[in-house]
């Protein structure tokens, strides 16, 4: 199936994405789907399915949740990314062909998108990788904040942060900003210097939405 009224940005965190979906839904008057907008069918997951998706929902002590290693947050992550990809398909196909524009943050991967999208209805927005660790606890975000308590709840504060660090490390490689960077789509690099406004009208000329 193929999404004709559907623009996907996909890339790396701190790029910008979900400003942009927002931004671009208001301004075309279209439907925006930001970022985890498939957590509305959480609570319904099957767990032998989305083992991934409902760990967390499913998660009894989330101590846990930082005490992984890298390898096994690295797996978490990859999985999750399937998995996700498979409910933002299904929820598209339910808002698709209403006569609106749809933006979406999504997490589907560009080998998918080309199967689904033409070309140019596919951006990617891409962030310095060292930004994701270094910035990942400046933002005021409730879950970001609720992770850092838990890490500093632990016997050792300092090993336990390091650990997450390194856990973030290896989900925002430069092999996986290459693979994003080289992926054949159009790419926008975050640039301080620029204005939202002045991404926004980046995005739509590679939508072909500019007027």
């Amino acid at each position: 199936m193929k999404f004709e009224d559907v623009y996907f940005i996909n890339g790396t965190a701190y790029a910008g994405k979900s400003t942009m979906v927002a931004r671009l839904a208001e301004k075309h008057g279209g439907i925006a789907c930001g970022e985890n907008y498939h957590d509305a069918l959480l609570p319904e997951l099957d767990k032998a399915e989305f083992p991934g998706l409902t760990y967390t929902r499913d998660l009894q002590d989330w101590h846990d949740f930082v005490r992984r290693t890298p390898d096994e947050y690295e797996a978490w992550i990859d999985r999750t990314s399937k998995e996700c990809e498979i409910l933002e398909l299904r929820i598209l196909e339910g808002i698709s062909g209403r006569g609106k524009k749809v933006f979406v943050d999504t997490n589907i991967c560009p080998a998918t998108l080309r199967e689904i999208s033409d070309e140019n209805h596919v951006l990617i927005m891409l962030a310095d990788p060292e930004i994701s660790v270094r910035r990942f606890f400046d933002r005021p975000d409730r879950e970001k904040q609720f992770l850092y308590r838990l890490m500093m709840e632990e016997k050792d504060p300092e090993a336990a942060l390091a650990n997450f660090r390194k856990c973030l490390e290896r989900i925002n490689s430069p092999a996986r900003y290459n693979a994003f960077l080289h992926s054949g789509f159009r790419v926008i690099l975050r640039d301080e210097n620029r204005t939202i406004e002045q991404t926004v009208a980046l995005a739509e000329e590679a939508f072909g939405l500019a007027q």
